[in-house]
């Protein structure tokens, strides 16, 4: 029979990674409050740091606060109802896959805008920093949802080889 800590491993990990949601959230909300005290010629980053922190605190408190019983009662399904479990993960995985790779078309547009916004306006200051701003958040997204969607990819596998080593 195929290990099942594969479970544990995956939601330990998950929520390791909405912790770095919530520090880069609160990084990003110390930085423009810092940038605005100052009066730095950043400031312009201030809104898209703000605007996208919401959104990472919001994230990360979700998965934070949802992992450890979404893992229990994974682990739960797995004794009572392997066959159930079996497909309920499947199915969930392959929507929180699809929907890492809708973030990182999303990501990578706030990407583009900003960049544009660098490039085009870099005369004008306000406008070349609130550029920034993306760059930098989208920037760091993308890094964080590369392992997360590979987290995602490994557990589905883990999955998928348990099923297998089960006869299930």
């Amino acid at each position: 029979m195929s290990d099942p800590r594969f479970i544990s491993d995956y939601f330990d990990a998950e929520r390791f990674g909405a912790l770095l949601f919530l520090l880069a959230g609160a990084l990003a909300i110390a930085l423009a409050v810092l940038l605005l005290r100052r009066r730095s010629s950043l400031r312009g980053m201030a809104a898209p740091l703000v605007m996208v922190a919401l959104v990472q605190l919001g994230i990360g408190f979700t998965v934070w606060q949802r992992s450890p019983a979404q893992a229990a009662s994974s682990w739960q399904q797995l004794r009572e109802a392997p066959t159930a479990f079996l497909r309920v993960e499947r199915a969930r995985m392959r929507a929180v896959i699809a929907e890492l790779q809708r973030c990182r078309s999303l990501q990578l547009g706030l990407l583009a805008l900003g960049m544009a916004l660098v490039v085009l306006l870099r005369q004008r200051q306000f406008w070349f920093a609130f550029g920034l701003g993306p760059v930098l958040q989208a920037g760091l997204l993308l890094a964080l949802d590369h392992f997360a969607q590979a987290r995602a990819q490994a557990y589905f596998e883990a999955v998928q080889r348990h099923s297998t080593a089960t006869g299930l």
